[in-house]
């Protein structure tokens, strides 16, 4: 996994730096101070992580994020700031993490813990790496019943707990199997061998009950049509 740290303060990058190459294997391909000349960088070199300062001259970093994600949504973008007041911001980018300065050994650890259990897509066949707290989970997917986007955070639910994926609903639906899950509204993704009944509901849409969950799941008006062309209705 290949990284560039962009902060135009020099002891945050030799801090960040020291943290990284201690405790990961994550690759500093290159650091900037300057946010036009990491840019430029990218538009060359392919990088899976980039750890981001916020105030930073010329162009700041939540804006440079937006570039940055524009360009490829394959990159993971990890704010490290200490204005705590864009982190709504951040993950309405998907951003992969968002740390306040100062941070503590424990918490910039565990980011670069989840950075490389996720180093790919985060699905191995019908295997999907989850966190549970501070424990990575492996889950099978044919035990998954919904998943759900909650302010900012996509859960994954099981009929016995639930856990948080550090990638968008979005993100997600693409790594998980084609005809096995379907995204059945914006904030939903439904494992369609665990629907046990589907209800009519007003506007000629439909709410699904699901094996072991207690809660309905709605299907939206924009995705009817393919759900019952999925479900032969």
């Amino acid at each position: 996994m290949n990284s560039i740290i962009i902060d135009d303060e020099f002891p945050s990058r030799e801090e960040l730096k020291f943290f990284i190459e201690k405790f990961s294997s994550i690759k500093i391909l290159g650091e900037f101070e300057s946010p036009i000349e990491a840019l430029a960088f990218l538009d060359k070199v392919k990088v899976d992580v980039v750890f981001l300062d916020i105030n930073m001259p010329n162009i700041d970093g939540m804006t440079l994020g937006k570039i940055i994600s524009n360009k490829s949504k394959e990159i993971k973008i990890v704010f490290i700031t200490a204005h705590k007041q864009y982190a709504v911001e951040a993950f309405e980018l998907e951003a992969f993490d968002y740390i306040l300065k100062p941070y503590s050994k424990e918490r910039i650890v565990n980011l670069l813990k989840k950075l490389e259990s996720f180093d790919g897509k985060g699905v191995i066949g019908d295997i999907l790496s989850v966190w549970k707290g501070e424990k990575i989970v492996i889950l099978k997917c044919e035990n998954i019943c919904y998943c759900e986007a909650v302010e900012g955070h996509t859960i994954v639910h099981t009929s016995e707990d639930e856990y948080v994926v550090n990638s968008s609903l979005s993100q997600l639906y693409k790594k998980l199997e084609e005809g096995q899950f379907y995204r059945t509204h914006r904030a939903f993704i439904v494992n369609m061998r665990k629907i046990e009944e589907i209800t009519p509901w007003f506007n000629n849409t439909f709410m699904l009950r699901l094996t072991g969950i207690d809660k309905e799941i709605p299907v939206s008006r924009n995705n009817i049509s393919e759900f019952k062309h999925l479900m032969g209705i």
